[in-house]
């Protein structure tokens, strides 16, 4: 019997003090949930499984301006999707005013996005060091002529930000950026409550999404950071005041965890209690869901493994099963490893919860020479941000 809505939920009484639906720009969330873009995760296949589950705005891998320019085959693949998407977000990558513009007049003028999100907030070294992701806020004026070029070009398309603190605690980026983004017309700012240096480590400091919060008064203000369950999104919306939240590493492995927030922001308290068996189905469908993406079996296959040690966290599953599943080469072989499994093992509460995903360690991020002299751009720089635009993803 499958366990995966706890069975006393609907008795519970209703949770208060709950926001309403999100607006952003046309759009209206019932649910003010949305899924953080993460390189080579939130592809069609993982947001459809999402989708399954629960309620919310599901923005796609980041995507590189440059490359879509260009219409590589690899970022035309990866604006594609599903029928079933109904609201169509993709996020973009750039640092070149001009060229984000372009991306953004493409996406618009062929009708592929309903809503467009621009990444600031990438604190992998060989992007930081080229001056992208988390680092670019440093230079105002540049974060603002993306910024405003791009909401110009989006037209009636919301146009949103997602951004990091700065690019440590000496240099703090996200005020000024927000008051930028926010005169620049973006319809939301989104903020990972960490800086470059930090990267996925420590604990997030919702102190500065409240900060914001207080800052911004006319644009929608999203937190991110340290979502592991709905409870912490209830958490943070009451500590920030925050208008939605962006959910990351929490749903590694854990698609219905937007069944919860979704019930969450009802202001029903529900929680997903999967059994071993709810969670083989779910590998099982997130296994299909890639095939029809990739429309090969075989990458299909290596795609999934990655998420083996997401999906049966704290459940009783040996370690040579686990290897196998690792290294599945067919849907057939996986559907027979998963047959071996005791579909009616329950689910194992705390141990299946909390932190997944690598957090890595604080470390000096990599900046271009000089980058922190001033916050004006140099001509020295513009030479490193023509190589910044990498397909490599985070915030």
């Amino acid at each position: 019997m499958s366990t995966l809505i706890a069975p006393e939920a609907a008795n519970t009484p209703a949770v208060t003090g709950i926001p309403g639906p999100l607006r952003i720009g046309a759009l209206e969330l019932d649910v003010p949930v949305v899924l953080a873009p993460m390189a080579g995760i939130t592809n069609t296949a993982f947001r459809r499984l999402c989708r399954e589950y629960g309620a919310g705005l599901y923005v796609s891998e980041m995507i590189t301006s440059r490359a879509l320019v260009e219409r590589t085959p690899e970022s035309m693949r990866l604006i594609r999707h599903h029928e079933s998407e109904t609201t169509r977000s993709i996020q973009l990558y750039g640092v070149d005013p001009k060229t984000v513009a372009e991306a953004v007049t493409m996406l618009v003028a062929e009708d592929r996005a309903d809503h467009i999100d621009l990444n600031f907030g990438c604190p992998v070294p060989k992007v930081t060091r080229k001056g992208g992701g988390a680092a670019l806020p440093w230079k105002l004026g540049l974060f603002r002529e993306i910024v405003e070029g791009a909401v110009a070009a989006a037209g009636d398309i919301p146009l949103t930000v997602k951004m990091r603190k700065g690019i440590d605690s000496d240099h703090l980026t996200y005020l000024e950026a927000g008051k930028a983004a926010e005169g620049a017309g973006v319809a939301s700012i989104a903020l990972h409550a960490r800086t470059a240096a930090e990267f996925y480590s420590g604990t997030a400091d919702w102190s500065a999404i409240e900060t914001l919060k207080n800052t911004i008064t006319g644009t929608p203000v999203l937190g991110n950071g340290d979502i592991w369950a709905a409870e912490d999104a209830l958490r943070m919306v009451r500590e920030t005041g925050c208008d939605g939240v962006v959910v990351g590493r929490g749903c590694l492995g854990r698609p219905w965890l937007f069944g919860d927030l979704a019930a969450a922001f009802r202001g029903e308290k529900v929680k997903a209690q999967p059994s071993l068996g709810d969670v083989a189905r779910a590998f099982k469908r997130h296994a299909e869901l890639l095939t029809e993406f990739f429309e090969e079996e075989d990458r299909a296959c290596r795609d999934i493994r990655k998420h083996v040690a997401w999906y049966f966290k704290g459940y009783s599953v040996g370690g040579d099963l686990r290897a196998k599943l690792a290294m599945v080469q067919t849907l057939a072989q996986l559907d027979d490893l998963l047959g071996t499994l005791d579909a009616d093992q329950p689910y194992p509460g705390a141990d299946a919860e909390g932190q997944r995903g690598r957090a890595g360690t604080p470390k000096r991020p990599s900046l271009p020479e000089r980058w922190l002299d001033s916050r004006e751009i140099q001509d020295s720089h513009r030479a490193e941000l023509s190589h910044a635009e990498l397909s490599t993803s985070g915030g």
